[in-house]
């Protein structure tokens, strides 16, 4: 089946998702757009020559009218961020990015799922379904869909148990003010401290999981990456490339990512990460998973942070 998938913004996330979908079998077109058009060229002729070696595909560098007929649309524009600095300290100059590329890019494929993954990314989800007059469906921020990889990484290692095995997310805002809602934390459909119960019974020596230690693990770890090497793009790729599979499989999935708050768990007008079912016909809905008062609490606290931040900008 012909799928086709458009990138804007030929960064360093934007090019690796366009080089990640060049080796899978989810597109059969891709469109890399940047206001650099020279980078995009560059990134799709070094792409392009890796592609021999797999079935064919066709990967281009345009203009927004090549993203017509699009299937997805990936939206990674905006200022990377910097070492010590916060995803919401980016956030008007992104908004305007944000803004100025909106009626270019649904003008040429209105139809389109778009997956928003520029930071901080839930206000950019905000922004993105106020502004372009799509239907909320056709719009999911990439969230704490990263976050949520981090974190079963992060049991994984402690359990030395498959992530396969995990179910458990991170909510709220991709930022500082996600929590875990450890209530709903599985291995293998048992609850997570009932599992580590099951280990220090067989080895007495077995560790608890540090709750704290593990949210501040999945909030920093993005920070360190970037401290390191200058910059995220392998994680957060794979899970965009994750969200465009689901959006094109035979029928949803349930995963962590942002979308409009319309009265769920009584918050609303704003967009944050909690259990959304996508698939193809984009964002259907959300599921109301049980949360305790204080996680609830916790969402609330996200939610406000956002709107604070929504006060203050430009739309």
């Amino acid at each position: 089946m012909s799928r086709k998938i458009t990138i804007i913004g030929a960064g360093s996330v934007g090019s690796t998702i366009a080089y990640s979908l060049s080796s899978t079998d989810i597109a059969s077109e891709i469109v890399l757009i940047d206001v650099n058009k020279k980078k995009a060229e560059g990134e799709v002729l070094d792409i392009a020559q890796g592609t021999c070696f797999r079935n064919p595909i066709s990967i281009i560098s345009g203009e927004y009218e090549d993203a017509k007929d699009s299937d997805i649309v990936i939206i990674t524009s905006g200022i990377a961020r910097k070492p010590g600095q916060t995803r919401i300290e980016l956030t008007q100059t992104n908004v305007e990015i944000l803004k100025s590329i909106t009626p270019e890019i649904v003008a040429a494929a209105p139809n389109a799922k778009y997956i928003i993954v520029s930071n901080p990314v839930d206000i950019m989800t905000y922004v993105f379904t106020k502004v372009s007059g799509l239907p909320e469906s056709q719009i999911i921020g990439s969230g704490t869909s990263l976050d949520t990889a981090r974190l079963r990484t992060g049991i994984s290692d402690h359990f030395n148990v498959a992530m396969k095995n995990i179910h458990a997310y991170v909510f709220g805002e991709h930022g500082d003010t996600s929590f875990i809602p450890w209530s709903a934390a599985l291995v293998s459909g048992m609850h997570v401290d009932e599992y580590y119960e099951l280990m220090k019974s067989r080895n007495s020596d077995f560790p608890a999981i540090d709750k704290d230690a593990m949210l501040e693990y999945v909030q920093k770890s993005g920070g360190t990456i970037i401290a390191n090497k200058g910059a995220t793009f392998y994680a957060v790729s794979m899970s965009v490339i994750n969200l465009c599979g689901v959006l094109v499989s035979a029928y949803p999935s349930i995963t962590t990512v942002s979308t409009m708050m319309h009265g769920e768990y009584g918050i609303d007008d704003v967009c944050l990460s909690t259990l959304n079912l996508v698939g193809p016909d984009g964002a259907i809905g959300k599921l109301p998973m049980k949360l305790t008062d204080e996680e609830i609490g916790k969402l609330h606290a996200s939610a406000d942070a956002l709107k604070a931040v929504i006060k203050q900008i430009n739309l």
